[in-house]
């Protein structure tokens, strides 16, 4: 078995409203689904995706008034989100000019251009060059022009103290290929480890990048709670909890999110993964076009619905 890529990465945000109007409107993407936390429905979480919500295009926030995160290892440190080449990172960097956006110049890193910059929580994404290759679904009423939209996740960064343990679970349980190595853009002497799944590619890639000189991150808003990755079928789905109980490696079991079917399990250094199917998606319960207009709840919380909705804070 062979995962394909990033599913979808889960942040926080503690200003849930401003977050809707930064990634919805700054970077142009769809809110494909509104809900809320199924293991706390207080929070509302959010799904920002390509116009179909594809497996692999979506960012989502969980929504939960807690402090920042202050930076360190044994983390997720930063999201890559994938442009088809130079005049779509020229027209970003133009874009975070006007927009006033805290980002960097565009440069060269692992072989690939890419644009470094923040959300107003401080949520560290990079805009990366994939050359166009693939499938993409750009939404027609994005504030961004289609041939400039963001196209899917990319890779993500994570920050260990020491590279074995985590190599072993990649290697050994995810069934991952390392492949090359560079120098981290931020912190001169460490390296970055790639690896990658599946068929490879800006969309199949993980990066682990070793910094034992780091605190310990205390996590918080403008952090990253996890990192998931697909898996194609129901059926390769079950395999991968056969696999991980097989290992003994310790997991949530099966959980069924209603658009998705879910896998949990922690990394040695604490950093929460997930393989998560690629269906049935989004649109098994709105049309498409549609998605993400009103608050949604998985059916098992549906006779919950007015005390759910009756909790949560206006977003537009």
């Amino acid at each position: 078995m062979d995962l394909l890529g990033i599913h979808h990465l889960t942040a926080v945000s503690a200003q849930i409203r401003e977050n809707k109007r930064f990634y919805t409107q700054t970077l142009g993407l769809r809110l494909v689904k509104r809900s809320v936390n199924q293991d706390d429905v207080s929070a509302y979480h959010l799904f920002y995706a390509d116009a179909k919500g594809t497996p692999g295009t979506d960012l989502t926030f969980f929504d939960w008034p807690v402090p920042r995160e202050r930076r360190g290892t044994r983390s997720i440190t930063r999201t890559h989100l994938r442009v088809a080449g130079l005049e779509a990172l020229q027209w970003w960097a133009q874009h975070f000019r006007e927009t006033g956006v805290t980002a960097n110049e565009i440069g060269e890193r692992d072989g690939r251009l890419m644009l470094d910059f923040e959300d107003g929580e401080g949520q560290r994404l990079t805009l990366i060059d994939d050359g166009g290759v693939g499938a993409a679904f750009p939404w027609e009423p994005s504030p961004v022009p289609a041939s400039y939209q963001i196209r899917g996740l990319g890779p993500i960064m994570l920050s260990v103290p020491a590279l074995h343990p985590t190599d072993t679970i990649l290697q050994r349980v995810m069934n991952m290929r390392p492949v090359r190595e560079y120098a981290h853009p931020e912190h001169a002497g460490d390296t970055v480890h790639v690896y990658e799944m599946g068929p490879g590619g800006v969309h199949a890639e993980l990066h682990v990048a070793v910094q034992p000189h780091l605190p310990v991150v205390q996590p918080g808003s403008g952090g990253v709670h996890h990192v998931a990755f697909r898996t194609p079928t129901f059926e390769e789905y079950d395999g991968w909890a056969d696999h991980l109980n097989r290992l003994s490696v310790p997991n949530s079991g099966k959980v069924d999110r209603y658009w998705f079917r879910s896998l949990y399990f922690r990394e040695p250094n604490g950093i929460l993964f997930e393989i998560a199917s690629d269906g049935p998606g989004f649109a098994v319960d709105e049309d498409e076009a549609t998605l993400g207009e009103k608050v949604v709840l998985a059916p098992f919380l549906e006779p919950r619905r007015e005390a759910i909705v009756a909790n949560l804070k206006p977003i537009d």
